[in-house]
């Protein structure tokens, strides 16, 4: 899929129209090292938002009832998708049957020093890991990434040189954010922590979900749009 839209239909649709966060925005030239990242949730929020997958506007999920807050910027890969190729690779990685990716883009946190306010928002993050997280039998990894540029995080290429403390912060966030006090919760588990090469693979899964299930999105309206 083409990361420069140089056509002049292409140039006129991007000064008409906003583009879908999901499906309008591309990875970037140099995926999987730094990837464009659509952010949802900072860590000041005590709402839950998420990306309204039809409309590509931002939404309010649900209300944080309790104090379990998320520790970093969060949101999703664009053009990814975690599908057959996603719980492939869970699978195959865990040794267990019938895992199946989550059917939702490719989700990641950006680790930054800096108190970015609100969520709605493109940025380039570098990933330097993930966690392999199991929602049930669905495979819904976590890739863990730097904002390009940070004076504090931006220097780590691995996730092994990232402070241990911060890591704990997002293994405890996901093990418990959908812990609701005197209902049982539903079984999640990180099954791996894995370092940047790895996180470069799930990505590139990822990809090829999306462009499976949902094919090459700016040659089929290119084509669509000449007639």
């Amino acid at each position: 899929m083409s990361h420069h839209k140089s056509e002049p239909l292409w140039t006129l649709l991007g000064i008409l129209f906003k583009s879908h966060p999901w499906h309008g925005v591309a990875i970037g030239p140099d995926s999987p090292e730094v990837v464009t990242t659509y952010i949802e949730i900072v860590p000041s929020d005590t709402i839950k938002y998420e990306l309204d997958k039809n409309t590509g506007h931002l939404k309010v999920d649900r209300p944080q009832r309790y104090s379990n807050i998320c520790p970093a910027l969060y949101g999703l890969i664009p053009q990814t998708y975690c599908a057959d190729l996603i719980g492939e690779f869970c699978a195959k990685k865990t040794g267990r049957k019938n895992i199946r990716g989550d059917g939702d883009p490719l989700d990641i946190c950006v680790l930054t020093e800096k108190q970015i306010t609100h969520g709605d928002i493109l940025l380039k993050a570098r990933p330097i890991g993930g966690f392999r997280l199991l929602d049930g039998d669905e495979a819904d990894d976590k890739i863990i990434a730097v904002l390009e540029g940070d004076a504090a995080f931006g220097m780590y290429r691995n996730l092994a040189e990232c402070p241990r403390a911060v890591i704990d912060r997002l293994r405890h966030y996901f093990l418990t954010y959908k812990d609701v006090p005197g209902i049982e919760a539903p079984k999640v588990e990180i099954t791996h922590v894995y370092e940047v090469a790895e996180a470069h693979e799930v990505i590139a899964c990822a990809q090829a979900d999306y462009r499976k299930h949902f094919g090459d999105i700016e040659s089929m309206l290119t084509t669509a749009l000449r007639g």
